[in-house]
């Protein structure tokens, strides 16, 4: 028999809302994964990726990481682990760093036997790979063999790949597939295997109201799956329903039902009724002891007055300097991408990488050939352009925006792009939104987002040079 605790998604370092309450979160749940491993004595546990919330934890992240994997080190517990997506670099992996220091180790193609069960693992695999991909693991002996990957895949909710397309071509028979990406948890049986995710072990976006745990599965002639919770940071769903003449007043009282103390508040509102101001309800939530409150409504209200308001635009302005650049024409498409598309903020990486991959494909030479910079009349000094805009309420129907993530890119990812097939720092399980144009989205790295998603405070947003 082969016991194991399977968790994944930690997010490390996530100071999510710019709490650096939240931050302490992630690596408490983290801890309390390893108090349960260590009092049940499991045979080891297996990480299913995204161990850091991002490729550049700081100091104190890897610091937190390292306690965390000495106190199961110090119980004779082994972890077994694989990349997400959220930390994945290029080249060497922080995983490397922990392995070279003997507190885990990298799965991949070869067994990593544990009792009576062989683990294999798979890194993250981004969707431009994926029509390439080939399995291809060496056989094992065991009673028992797992596999260890990280993805959204189908039959769960925003699958994107078909685990059959690893299961059927793969020389090694697997009875479980241990997976990471999906905050939810989730298990099924896809022709033979189960195929189960462990969830994420803190909630990293307030859409993922399931209480947060992980998965202990037995490998005993048969497998056995069930979900243990952990104990985690409350967070209060308000949900109000305002009927016709009904306003702030009834949400306040709404709030006022519940214990707020050190909890993340999540309102929302829908029905009739009046305007409500997401401030006057933050209000009180937090005179009541709450830590973060964040209100959205999502009700349309028509505009009922309108002022012009005259300022330079500064899309004008960074158009008129991106012409000044001589850049070449891959350039352009890839800043139109980054810059100012309707692409989600927490997708922006994986369109680049996609739009790169196209143009080097095409094989035109000229694509990326340097133009002569354009030549622009200044306008003349103390002028600037201008354009008027109706005044609008906070998010584009009168809603206060929650959660606006966004994944700040390293300098690896300009490498990786490079090459037409990076790796996708799309946040798993999280939702994000965008607000569009150039408008800068929560950084999740803070560093939520990554989602998730759905993104770096200290590498700051990114820009055209992070992925060129």
């Amino acid at each position: 028999m082969t016991r194991v605790i399977h968790t994944g998604d930690t997010h490390l370092g996530y100071r999510q809302y710019h709490r650096p309450e939240r931050r302490e979160d992630f690596l408490e749940a983290f801890r309390q994964v390893a108090a349960d491993a260590v009092e049940d004595d499991v045979d080891a546990v297996v990480h299913a990726g995204d161990l850091f919330h991002d490729r550049r934890p700081d100091l104190g992240d890897i610091l937190g990481a390292l306690s965390v994997l000495r106190t199961l080190d110090d119980a004779g517990i082994p972890v077994l682990a694989v990349v997400g997506n959220h930390e994945a670099k290029r080249s060497a992996q922080w995983l490397d760093l922990y392995e070279s220091l003997g507190l885990a180790t990298r799965l991949g193609s070869e067994p990593v036997v544990v009792g009576d069960t062989a683990f294999y693992g798979l890194d993250f695999v981004p969707r431009a790979r994926r029509e390439e991909f080939e399995p291809a693991f060496e056989p094992h002996d065991s009673d028992h063999a797992a596999l260890v990957t990280h993805g959204l895949f189908e039959p769960f909710d925003f699958g994107e790949w078909d685990a059959r397309e690893i299961v059927e071509p793969a020389d090694v028979e697997f009875d479980a597939l241990l997976l990471g990406d999906n905050h939810d948890p989730g298990t099924a049986e896809v022709e033979g295997t189960w195929v189960t995710y462990c969830g994420s072990t803190e909630r990293a976006s307030a859409a993922e109201r399931e209480d947060r745990g992980y998965n202990l599965v037995t490998f005993d002639g048969e497998v056995d799956i069930r979900r243990r919770g952990l104990d985690t940071r409350e967070f209060v769903y308000v949900d109000v329903e305002l009927a016709a003449g009904e306003g702030v007043d009834r949400v306040r009282d709404r709030v006022e039902q519940y214990d707020v103390e050190d909890a993340v508040v999540v309102v929302t509102i829908e029905g009739e009724g009046e305007p409500v101001a997401p401030a006057d309800v933050e209000e009180v939530a937090l005179d009541r002891g709450a830590l973060v409150t964040r209100v959205t409504d999502h009700r349309e209200f028509a505009e009922e007055t309108e002022r012009e308001v005259s300022f330079a635009d500064p899309d004008d302005a960074v158009r008129e300097r991106v012409r000044e650049l001589g850049l070449s024409d891959a350039a352009r498409d890839i800043d139109e991408t980054v810059r100012a598309s309707d692409v989600a903020d927490s997708n922006v990486d994986e369109a680049v990488q996609q739009r790169v991959a196209e143009l080097v494909e095409a094989g035109d030479a000229d694509t990326f050939a340097s133009v002569e910079p354009a030549e622009t009349d200044e306008p003349p000094t103390g002028s600037e352009p201008e354009r008027t805009a109706s005044d609008s309420s906070d998010g584009p129907d009168g809603s206060d925006d929650t959660e606006v993530e966004a994944e700040a890119e390293t300098d690896d990812d300009a490498d990786e792009a490079s090459d037409g097939a990076a790796d996708s720092t799309e946040p798993a399980g999280s939702t994000g939104t965008s607000s569009g144009g150039a408008e800068t989205a929560e950084a999740t790295a803070e560093s939520d987002g990554d989602q998730p998603a759905a993104a770096a405070e200290s590498d700051g947003d990114a820009t055209l040079e992070d992925y060129l």
